[in-house]
């Protein structure tokens, strides 16, 4: 056995069971969106892995465009997988998805039943695996029929490429759609991977409710809002913050007098419950039962350790969801 995993890793992690299956998930999971890809270094993404796994993470989740660039960031997990990790597979949730831009032509893109099986493939072969535990259609696709797509899902569960399947970005109706087809054909969707944040909550409006109904989990991405909801920026934009090294994904233009003033009085309540802001937005999405489990995305140890921080305090009072609702208006 690996000397450098630990015996203590599931004592103090959160498990919640995904909607009606029989599958319990951390109530934080590690996304590998960022940070994983062959543009950064390989031994800090295995400390992230290692830190992940020994707090009781066993939900790691990537797709197939992970990187940069694409592709990269599963053949690093991987790697990392095959070298540190083998004798503890059965230990693990792994997730991929596939329905963005993967290769050239009209074949990589999408929710084609072409498209879906080939990626899925590939994603094994970068992964070393046999199977993922879950695979998701990543984003629906406006001109394949909604069928097609999913009875590929069905199909990968029946040829034991995929315990389970999932969808991305699904707003309420195409969910509820898709969740019936799968129901239909014998394979159940297991959960639903949205945007959701303080600043984003459309899944509100009615999406929410659908999973909560028909027994489907939920893991929002982007609980953070891409750092907005941190101390980060409240004295200004950091040398290293995404801001300030990228650009790509949160502009400083994002970044206006209103919301900042948004997240200082937000980050005043944190402070009364005695949280940081970002442990405060994880737990405030935590505290709906609906939600299975929250994906964090990591570049330092440090911050996979913080965010765990955040299950200490799940409960909020009536007083204190008012308040926080009349801040963000």
């Amino acid at each position: 056995m690996n000397q450098n995993v630990s015996a203590k890793r599931y004592d103090d992690m959160e498990y919640r069971r995904c909607g009606k299956s029989g599958l319990k998930l951390p109530a934080v999971s590690l996304g590998l969106w960022h940070n994983f890809g062959h543009v950064n270094m390989l031994e800090n993404s295995k400390n992230l892995i290692y830190t992940a796994f020994n707090n009781g993470i066993t939900h790691f989740d990537l797709a197939n465009n992970y990187g940069p660039p694409p592709g990269s960031a599963e053949e690093n997990f991987g790697k990392i997988l095959h070298d540190d990790f083998k004798a503890y597979r059965d230990e693990m949730i792994i997730s991929s998805k596939a329905g963005y831009t993967m290769w050239d032509g009209p074949y990589g893109d999408w929710g084609s039943k072409k498209y879906l099986v080939s990626s899925l493939d590939q994603s094994l072969k970068r992964m070393k695996l046999d199977y993922v535990d879950i695979f998701y259609h990543h984003r629906p696709d406006p001109e394949t029929p909604l069928e097609e797509t999913m009875n590929t899902l069905s199909l990968m569960v029946q040829q034991g490429k995929a315990l389970y399947v999932g969808i991305s970005n699904y707003q309420a109706e195409d969910a509820a759609k898709a969740i019936k087809i799968l129901k239909d054909n014998g394979t159940p969707c297991l959960i639903h991977q949205p945007k959701y944040s303080m600043f984003e909550r459309w899944v509100e409006g009615g999406l929410l409710d659908i999973l909560g109904d028909n027994g489907v989990g939920c893991i929002p991405f982007s609980p953070l809002a891409q750092g907005m909801l941190t101390d980060k920026y409240l004295h200004g934009i950091p040398a290293d913050s995404r801001v300030a090294t990228s650009g790509i994904f949160l502009k400083e233009s994002n970044l206006t007098p209103e919301r900042l003033q948004k997240i200082s009085k937000l980050n005043d309540v944190a402070q009364s419950r005695g949280q940081k802001l970002a442990h405060m937005a994880l737990s405030w999405i935590l505290k709906d039962k609906r939600i299975t489990s929250v994906l964090i995305g990591a570049s330092k140890p440090e911050q996979i350790i913080d965010s765990i921080l955040s299950l200490k305090n799940t409960q909020f009072s009536t007083d204190e969801i008012k308040l926080i609702d009349e801040i963000l208006g």
